[in-house]
């Protein structure tokens, strides 16, 4: 995990994943259009904290699941 205070994320692009369904439940949503960080939220909280993590280290997890 990172620090994101010199990335200004106002204008970011953030999604769900399409497995998450519409039900509203408890869901991670991703910020698009940083090469080197992955900007992570609460979709439940859309004006809450993020935390970002080093893209290698997003794609390791990813494909770990």
């Amino acid at each position: 995990m990172i620090s994101t205070p010199e990335y200004d994320l106002s204008m970011a692009n953030w999604h769900k994943s399409s497995y998450s369904g519409g039900s509203g439940g408890d869901c991670l949503e991703v910020a698009d259009g940083h090469a080197d960080i992955v900007p992570v939220r609460d979709s439940k909280v859309p004006n809450g904290p993020h935390i970002a993590f080093n893209a290698s280290a997003w794609a390791t997890f990813i494909s770990a699941l």
